[in-house]
């Protein structure tokens, strides 16, 4: 009998440190990185890599679903989504964006957008063609471009054969026919699907640059012809201006170095000069359907 009571206890005791620890994963902060990607300070890295001065060094052994693994780093390839034609709705359906955005509703006809951000890859290859500005770049192939100006952004699109994409093209991609009020649906900013603030909380603290395009894959953006990443944080976008005459264009979607959630809205945009260089700003190209 008494064997029996003590193995009793000793289960009991089991089942309470089980429960406890669970409470304890459950209480604690949501995973920020994808699987295939491990936690090194505000970043995620590919497994395998190190982190150094701010950058995921050495060659992964493994990345997360849909980036490729290369000596250099992880990085997204190259891929478009193709948009289908819908009524873009903006403002009405969200409380936070009465006084901040026009409330209007557009026709879009369909399009074709990059899946990612530019990456470094892919701009270096412009570079080296001799069809895009150098720039200083951080190093890393998978990072996307930033500290771009407008017109070197549209220098790049037309080399990969498209444009910068128009406010209400970028706007759409992200909301869909029904208006979402983030890129993955109506509630839900977390740092597993979306990177920002990274700087100063709440995702992370210390970060100098963006994270890796496509690091995110949870908060991407459904269409009937793929998923679109990062239209939301990461880096907040160039969008082609309304009215070059006037020098500024807009900047969409938030970015890493945002630390509130409206600004991840679907409808957000920020007016910056076309001359601006930014580690916060990169830009995506829009193609012919």
């Amino acid at each position: 009998m008494a064997g029996w009571k003590a193995g009793l206890a000793a289960g009991a005791a089991l089942l309470i440190v089980g429960i406890t620890a669970l409470a304890r994963h459950r209480a604690g902060p949501p995973a920020r990185c994808a699987p295939g990607m491990v936690a090194l300070g505000p970043r995620c890295c590919g497994e395998g890599q190190r982190l150094e001065a701010g950058r995921c060094a050495g060659a992964p052994t493994r990345c997360g679903a849909g980036l490729a693994p290369t000596p250099a780093g992880c990085v997204a390839p190259s891929a478009t989504v193709r948009i289908s034609a819908g009524t873009l709705q903006l403002g009405p359906s969200d409380w936070e964006a009465q006084g901040v955005v026009e409330a209007r509703e557009v026709f879009v006809p369909a399009f074709a957008l990059d899946a990612f951000e530019v990456t470094e890859q892919r701009y270096a290859a412009c570079v080296a063609a001799g069809a895009c500005a150098s720039l200083a770049l951080r190093g890393e192939p998978g990072l996307p471009v930033t500290g771009i100006t407008l017109e070197e952004s549209a220098r790049y699109c037309a080399f990969a054969g498209g444009a910068l994409p128009s406010r209400d093209q970028l706007a759409f991609s992200a909301a869909g026919p029904s208006s979402r009020r983030y890129p993955w649906g109506d509630t839900g900013a977390v740092c597993r699907r979306v990177a920002f603030g990274l700087r100063a909380g709440p995702c992370g603290w210390g970060a100098t640059g963006p994270e890796l395009a496509g690091s995110r894959p949870d908060g991407a953006a459904l269409h009937a012809g793929g998923r679109v990443f990062d239209l939301a944080g990461n880096v907040a976008e160039w969008a082609a201006p309304d009215r070059p005459e006037d020098g500024f264009s807009g900047a969409h979607g938030g970015s890493w170095a945002d630390e509130a959630a409206a600004a991840l809205r679907t409808w957000n945009r920020q007016l910056v000069p076309v001359l601006t260089r930014s580690p916060a700003l990169g830009f995506r190209c829009v193609y012919p359907p």
